[in-house]
């Protein structure tokens, strides 16, 4: 090992000591940037690029996605309507039976899962006409009650009418009846005489005409006959209930008709 020569004199002091300082400024000195300003601007316009695009897209990004929340969509599929059907004669005392302990009371629970028809029973004749059970006046109440469903379809409006008519059904078609039971039901009775005498009586017949017709296809015969989903579910007649399966009761009918309406299973 070299062994240190200390300075002797004081020129060499002095030399030893610039020598010092050269050496520590030279470790101390910063370095000279090379002089490539091109390569620089480049560099800095590249990051600035950089940085507005990583900002840009997440601008756009938290304006589409995290501003907007994202709505699911619940598609529903509506259900078709069950059919339930009432054969009467408007001056039958079953057809009051059957209106009032099944009929009302049932529309009442599923007015809006039901497709509801009130149609007439009676015989179509030669000479294009109908003939009905009790006579003449049973023809003309039904085109009276047939013009009530025809001017106010709502079957709440009609059916409420009818049932008001069939409680007196013996008096049926008497002019105050007709008044009267309109007026409770907010019909207007003008409306009623109009459809019945239009076209010289041929209007209402025609009614009478289509809605006997219908009942005849069904092969029905007895008022009252209810029919669910273009089948016979119950027959009031002589003041009995017949040929009811599930039973003639209210709470019987409503479960038939809910279990059609959601199993959607239609003739």
């Amino acid at each position: 090992m070299t062994p240190q020569i200390l300075p002797t004199t004081m020129n060499d002091r002095k030399q030893s000591s610039m020598d010092s300082e050269k050496g520590d400024a030279m470790l101390i000195r910063p370095c000279r940037p090379r002089n490539r300003p091109l390569i620089t601007g480049f560099g800095v316009v590249a990051l600035c690029y950089l940085l507005w695009s990583a900002a840009s897209r997440y601008n756009v990004f938290h304006h589409i996605c995290g501003t907007h929340r994202v709505t699911p969509v619940t598609i529903t599929q509506e259900r078709a309507l069950v059919p339930l059907e009432a054969h009467i004669m408007s001056k039958c005392p079953d057809a009051k039976d059957c209106l009032r302990m099944m009929v009302l009371p049932t529309m009442q629970r599923v007015i809006d899962k039901v497709n509801f028809t009130l149609s007439y029973i009676g015989t179509p004749t030669d000479n294009d006409g109908v003939e009905c059970k009790h006579g003449p006046d049973e023809c003309m109440g039904n085109i009276i009650e047939l013009c009530a469903a025809q001017q106010y379809p709502d079957p709440k409006t009609y059916l409420g009418f009818t049932f008001c008519m069939t409680q007196d059904y013996k008096d049926i078609p008497q002019l105050s009846l007709i008044e009267d039971c309109a007026l409770e039901h907010g019909m207007d009775f003008e409306k009623l005489n109009e459809c019945a005498l239009r076209d010289d009586g041929g209007f209402g017949m025609q009614l009478l005409r289509n809605s006997v017709r219908r009942s005849t296809a069904a092969g029905v015969t007895k008022s009252c006959t209810v029919r669910l989903n273009e089948e016979i579910y119950c027959i009031r007649d002589d003041g009995k209930w017949k040929d009811c399966p599930n039973g003639p009761g209210v709470n019987d009918l409503v479960i038939a008709v809910e279990k059609l309406y959601q199993s959607g299973e239609r003739v």
